[in-house]
């Protein structure tokens, strides 16, 4: 989860100041009303759309990062970085692919480095919150194993 907060709020804070700053939201709402259209069902507008757009990015991003904690810990930041930027890649480059048009105000190469900047962001912040995690799941394995000596009387 704090792979898509990362990417969420730096997406919805930079936006606010920054020109040509990644409008991840705008490509999120016209792929979910693309979607529920090919379903027969009318997508939610404005403030609805917004919300209902930032639940699914949350979700769908929270699902995809949690990939990184998959196979041998020791390789959470080398996932971390690969899927980060894969996913970074994919959001830069793909949605005029898919129909989604371009992002409002895009500036290449601006819009599109940090576009994937985000994601790599959400990448290594899940990975490094699964290594501390890790840390302190051995250490207190750690603790649990070690004898109680301070209790025992000679």
């Amino acid at each position: 989860m704090t792979g898509a907060l990362t990417v969420t709020l730096l997406n919805e804070s930079v936006r606010r100041f920054l020109p040509h700053a990644p409008r991840i939201d705008v490509i999120g709402e016209r792929g979910l009303s693309k979607v529920l259209r090919a379903i027969g069902v009318d997508p939610p507008r404005g403030t609805a759309l917004y919300w209902s757009t930032l639940v699914a990015d949350l979700l769908s991003n929270s699902l995809y990062y949690s990939l990184i904690g998959l196979g041998h810990p020791e390789q959470v930041g080398r996932r971390g970085g690969v899927l980060g930027m894969t996913a970074g890649l994919g959001a830069a480059v793909l949605p005029p692919r898919l129909g989604l048009g371009h992002q409002p105000g895009e500036r290449w190469p601006v819009t599109h480095v940090l576009t994937a900047g985000w994601y790599l962001i959400g990448g290594l912040t899940t990975a490094f919150t699964l290594r501390k995690m890790q840390g302190s799941t051995r250490r207190r394995e750690k603790y649990e194993a070690a004898p109680n000596t301070w209790m025992e009387v000679e």
